[in-house]
C-alpha cells in the first residue's frame, strides 16, 4: 500500500491510499479519485514529506561512521609505524625517490594541492589519506 497527499483544483489537500503507484495512475485517469471536500475529480499529487524510519537509519550511519573511523585509525597506525615521516618536505622527497636521487622507501607527509598536482603531472603516484585523530577527544 502507498499513501499520497493529493490536491484538488480548489487546493484542498487530502490523503488517499492505493495498492501501488499504478493503481493511483489508473484511478486518476478514470476520474474515480475525488476530493472529499468539494467532489472535484481534477486531482494531482501534492508535495508530501516521506515517512522515514530514522532510528535504524541513524544507528546504521553511526555504525558505518564508527567502522570507518576505526579503519582510518588503523591505517594511520600502520603508516606511522612503517613509513618515514618527511613532513612538509613530502613533494621534494617524493621527487628524489622517483628520480633515483634517494633510496626507495615509503614516506608520508604534507603536500599542498598544487604540489600534489605537480607530482601527478610528473607521473609520481601519491595518495591523499584523511588523517583522523589517533583517538576520540
Amino acid at each position: 500500500m502507498i499513501a499520497y497527499d493529493l490536491r484538488c483544483k480548489r487546493d484542498h489537500v487530502f490523503e488517499a491510499w492505493f495498492r501501488d503507484s499504478a493503481a493511483y495512475d489508473e484511478q486518476r485517469a478514470k476520474r474515480t479519485v475525488t476530493c472529499p471536500v468539494c467532489g472535484s475529480a481534477e486531482i494531482e499529487k501534492a508535495l508530501m514529506t516521506p515517512n522515514v524510519a530514522v532510528r535504524k537509519h541513524a544507528a546504521d550511519e553511526r555504525k558505518a561512521m564508527s567502522d570507518g573511523l576505526r579503519r582510518l585509525r588503523a591505517l594511520r597506525r600502520h603508516i606511522e609505524s612503517h613509513f618515514d615521516d618527511v613532513g612538509d618536505r613530502f613533494a621534494e622527497e617524493a621527487r628524489k625517490i622517483h628520480y633515483g636521487e634517494s633510496q626507495r622507501k615509503s614516506i608520508y607527509g604534507n603536500a599542498t594541492r598544487e604540489e600534489s598536482r605537480e607530482l601527478a603531472d610528473e607521473g609520481i603516484e601519491v595518495r591523499q589519506i584523511p588523517w583522523v585523530p589517533a583517538h576520540d577527544s
